[in-house]
């Protein structure tokens, strides 16, 4: 896959496309490392703060709900704040939340750093769907692969190499606030490629016409649902094992096999669908993956571990990125269509925020994630339903459409 310059990108960029894709493989890679981290360390982080484990499921539940909220700010946001503007702040807030790890002196001020990460990453991942679409117009599956496998991969390095950092530094905040390291580097980056254009340049259209449409919700569900299951494994399985005698470098290996099998279907699955337009028999293969990993996370977790960790991961990231390309595949622009894609997100993670409390209210009520894992499975079976009307030739007629505009 080569990667030509086509036509200037209409925002004025004059960076190279090797540039522009080391901009969206740096960002993809900072996005999640804050989110697993505090996972693997979870006992940790709870025994030093002195704060109960279940209120842990904050740290993973008030990034999301910003997430979503960032989401829906940022169409507006890009009528009045230039591009640049938007995505260097989202790197500085995210830094900046990092670094505050180091520092943090109960649960409250640690779950604060959350929040603080939380919305810079909501800014920079609602807009980065669309930015692809209008960078690499003729790659839009490829480089939504990439970006997608990237964002896993992060998760992956969060996992294992925070544990490593906390023993080799025996202290969880600096491992903790180690991550602001690569986002400088994301930040100098997007100095570099990022052109300086006035406020309101390629407008996004109102976000209210495309709520106003059923299937921008029908997206918004579907991925809440599959994000949830996301959102409760990286904030309970490592802890899942550690209930089974697993150690926090041993559980935080097998958070990092989850992720590198999300990163490889992340960019296999959008690979393999971009020669059909109909990207739903690999949604419903993700699917069946995400059902078989749950349930045997459930009812055989000691037989293969890692052999379930690679099956929902495959399922988990497939998914991820096949929404993200079904939304795109909704409009043939790119300002629509990003717009299409932040509705999506900032709908979807508010609804994902809320199952690693769901799940922890499951365990202590059945002493055990068992229930939670099952409704995992249960979701997954309910979107592969309503995946079914993601029907290339109707995505027109659903969105009420006229090319024309």
């Amino acid at each position: 896959m080569s990667f030509t310059q086509t036509a200037p990108a209409r925002s004025g960029a004059l960076a190279s496309p090797g540039l522009w894709l080391a901009f969206v493989i740096l960002v993809g890679l900072n996005l999640r490392p804050f989110l697993t981290s505090s996972g693997t360390l979870a006992r940790q982080v709870a025994e030093g703060l002195d704060m109960p484990l279940s209120s842990l499921a904050w740290l993973t539940l008030l990034p999301l709900m910003v997430m979503g909220l960032g989401a829906f700010c940022m169409p507006s946001l890009r009528r009045v704040l230039a591009l640049r503007h938007v995505l260097m702040t989202s790197l500085l807030l995210l830094c900046l939340g990092c670094v505050l790890r180091w520092f943090v002196p109960n649960g409250a001020s640690l779950i604060a750093t959350a929040l603080i990460c939380g919305f810079g990453v909501s800014l920079l991942q609602a807009g980065m769907p669309g930015l692809i679409k209008e960078q690499f117009p003729h790659h839009i599956a490829q480089v939504t692969g990439i970006y997608s496998a990237t964002l896993m991969g992060g998760g992956a390095l969060g996992a294992q190499i925070t544990p490593l950092l906390s023993t080799l530094t025996d202290s969880w905040r600096i491992a903790l606030a180690f991550w602001a390291l690569p986002i400088s580097v994301a930040l100098w980056i997007a100095w570099k490629v990022v052109p300086r254009q006035e406020p309101g340049a390629n407008l996004s259209p109102p976000s209210l016409s495309l709520l106003a449409r059923p299937r921008t919700w029908t997206l918004m569900v579907c991925f809440g649902l599959i994000n949830g299951g996301y959102a409760s494994l990286v904030t309970w399985l490592a802890t899942f094992y550690q209930d089974r005698g697993w150690s926090a470098q041993a559980s935080g290996s097998l958070v990092a096999v989850l992720s590198v099998a999300q990163a490889i279907a992340a960019f296999g699955l959008p690979t393999l669908a971009a020669k059909n337009k109909d990207r739903r028999l690999w949604v419903w293969l993700a699917l069946a993956c995400q059902c078989v990993g749950f349930l045997a996370f459930a009812f055989v977790p000691d037989m293969a571990p890692y052999l379930w960790a690679i099956i929902i991961g495959i399922g988990l990231g497939g998914c991820f990125s096949l929404l993200l390309l079904v939304a795109l595949d909704h409009f043939p622009d790119a300002a629509r269509a990003g717009t299409l894609s932040a509705l999506m997100q900032g709908g979807g993670f508010p609804i994902a925020a809320l199952f690693p409390m769901i799940s922890v209210q499951l365990r202590e009520m059945s002493n055990g994630f068992q229930a939670g894992w099952m409704l995992h499975a249960a979701m997954a079976v309910l979107v592969a339903i309503m995946a079914w009307s993601f029907q290339p030739a109707q995505y027109a007629k659903k969105m009420n459409r006229d090319d024309s505009l």
